[in-house]
This record gives C-alpha cells, structure tokens and sequence, in this order.
C-alpha cells in the first residue's frame, strides 16, 4: 500500500480482529522476521500496526503442506513457540493474549493481542486429553481437522462427521475454555459441532457458498446455524473462496499439478502460475460480507483473512496493511457504522468474551 493510499483512508480506520493467518509457518519454514516491514509475508508487526489491527489470530498448522507423521507434533510446538518469540520480539508492542482481559487490553489501545490456534488438533496425537497441555502452552482455538484425521473429516476428505474422540474434543475445549472453529470440516462434522456445542463456535475463515461454491465455504442453512448459536465466520482473502471465476482457474491448475511429477521445480513453477491466477476484486469481499449479513444477521460476519496461507490476495491487497482500505470500502457500499465495527473486530471480540473469560 502507497503512502498516499494510507494517508487518504487513515482518518477513517477502524480497529480490526482478524481471525486467521498463518504467519508462523512462514516463521519455521523460512526463517522470516516478523518484526520487519519487508519480510516476505503478508503479516507482519508494522503491517499490522499500520492497518489498526488490535488482534491477531496466528495459526499452528502443523500437517501443511504434507508433514511427515512423526514430525506433527514437534512442527506443530514449533509454531506455538514462535508466536511467543514473535511476540518477545516485539519490544512490547505485541502480547500473547490467553484471557479476555488480554484482548480488552489490546482494543483499548494496549499492545497487540496474539491468540494461538491449532489448525488441525493432529499434534494431539489422536487423543482429546492432550489438548489441556497445549492450552497451558497459550493455545486458545482449535480446528479439529485440516484433512481428515482421528477427530474429523473435511471439506476436502470424506465428508465423515466428528468421530467419538472428536465429540470428546469438543467438550474438553468449551471446558478448557478453547474456543472451537469449523473451518475445514466437513459438512456432516459441522452438523455434530451444531447438535453438540453449548458455546458460541466460530467458522475463523469460511465465506459464503452460495456466491462462491467452494466446499469450504458455508451454505446460508450453515451461516443461519453459526448465527442461532451465537457464533461469527470470518470472510477468507483467498481468491478462490471469492469468486467463482477464481475458484475454477485455481481448480483447472490444480488438477494440472496432480497430473505432474512432484519435485521441486514443478512445485516452484506452479507456485508461480498460481500467483499469476486471476484476483477478484475487493468487493468481491463487500458482497460475502453483506451476503453472511442478509442470511444470518450483523452479529454473524468478521474477519479472517487466510494471509501467509494463500498465494494471492484480491487486486490492491499486497499484505495485512491493505486492511485499511476495507473499513471505507464498507461504509461506501452503506453498512452502517455499527454494522463497520461489528464485521471489523466487535463481533469475534465478543466471541473472546464469550469463551475465553
């Protein structure tokens, strides 16, 4: 983002929640400094500083792209680690947040809140008791499956619902005070999380399937379902998850790389094509904003960008800074200022009151 771009939206900038990134892969992985403006990620502490952002969710994916089994969990550790170095390198301008207390700090203008998810509860180990370690080591939201593992499947998978470990997963972290995220399970699983939660649960970044049909993406029974229980979907950047158009290109690229040798130089090169994908626009976000509203009320719709987790990101969204230019984008397409700071960062901080204590 330019400088004459933040300067014309900077008046009008709003606090932000974003409830997913994954950062901290792009931290064990390539050795990025998060602290840095021109590390090569889409988040980073000044990113987050200029764009308002007063939370952060960073994810713990430990199974991406195809972890060896007998490296999940100490991938998935090492992830957890690196949220509190990133935040220990911060200077104090970042915190690990594990109580509501934390975050409340954070929106009134204190250091910027950290929260720890699990993408993918594998580093458990298949067994819901060991959940309660990592809570004691910050984590604060789990998705029990990224593909199908010993809790559940996914969208990706088999379309099983959640296994008995998995029921026993669920009530362990509304117990532990964990709250629980949807995103990547599978239809069937996603009904057992509704029948079976006594809390407030989260989609952290799952749009609307009903103008982009994705399988991750949710139905409006499914939106209308996460509203009645209280609960928010954060809108995914990913271009695929976006638009139609987009989603089509990424599939057909895809199933090209399938039909392909896998080594290196493929993966580079389609890494490559993929950037080179077409971007949907910014208000091809507005429109699964103001589609999740219409379905399930303004109570039910946030932010979850996916940055570090995806390749591209819609035209004029180059990292987590762009997030300036949303809050003005919303207020043009005539959501109200309350219905702003609710998709903004009101909606998934009440979900941390809900759940967090």
């Amino acid at each position: 983002m330019s400088r004459e771009d933040r300067g014309a939206v900077e008046d009008s900038r709003v606090r932000l929640f974003d409830a997913h990134c994954d950062a901290p892969m792009k931290v064990v992985d390539d050795g990025a400094d998060f602290t840095r403006e021109d590390a090569p990620m889409h988040v980073t502490l000044p990113g987050l500083e200029t764009a308002g952002v007063r939370v952060q969710v960073f994810a713990s994916c430990a199974v991406y792209p195809d972890t060896p089994s007998d490296r999940v969990v100490e991938r998935g550790l090492a992830m957890i680690s690196a949220v509190w170095e990133m935040a220990a390198s911060s200077a104090g301008r970042m915190t690990v947040a594990t109580t509501a207390s934390d975050v409340h700090r954070a929106m009134a203008g204190g250091p910027i809140a950290a929260v720890i998810a699990l993408e993918g509860a594998d580093p458990l180990e298949g067994k819901a008791d060991n959940l309660r370690e990592l809570a004691e080591r910050g984590v604060r939201s789990v998705v029990f499956a990224w593909k199908d593992n010993q809790f559940s499947g996914t969208a990706f998978g088999t379309n099983s619902p959640l296994t008995r470990e998995g029921l026993r997963l669920l009530g362990l972290a509304e117990e532990l005070g964990v709250i629980v995220d949807v995103s990547h399970l599978s239809d069937r699983a996603f009904a057992d999380v509704c029948r079976a939660s006594t809390r407030p649960f989260i989609a952290s970044h799952s749009n609307c399937r009903a103008i982009c049909p994705h399988p991750r993406n949710l139905t409006d029974a499914m939106i209308r379902d996460v509203a009645d229980r209280g609960g928010v979907m954060g809108i995914n950047l990913a271009p695929h998850f976006l638009s139609e158009e987009a989603m089509a290109a990424h599939a057909a690229l895809r199933a090209e790389w399938a039909a392909k040798a896998d080594n290196p130089a493929t993966r580079a090169e389609l890494a490559v094509r993929r950037r080179a994908l077409p971007r949907p626009d910014l208000e091809d976000v507005v429109r699964h904003v103001v589609h999740a509203m219409k379905v399930g009320g303004e109570d039910v719709v946030g932010l979850g960008g996916d940055l570090d987790g995806v390749e591209a990101l819609p035209k004029g969204v180059e990292g987590v800074a762009d997030y300036l230019k949303l809050a003005p984008l919303f207020r043009r397409t005539g959501l109200s200022e309350r219905q702003v700071e609710r998709v903004c960062h009101a909606n998934f901080a009440r979900i941390v009151e809900d759940v967090l204590g």
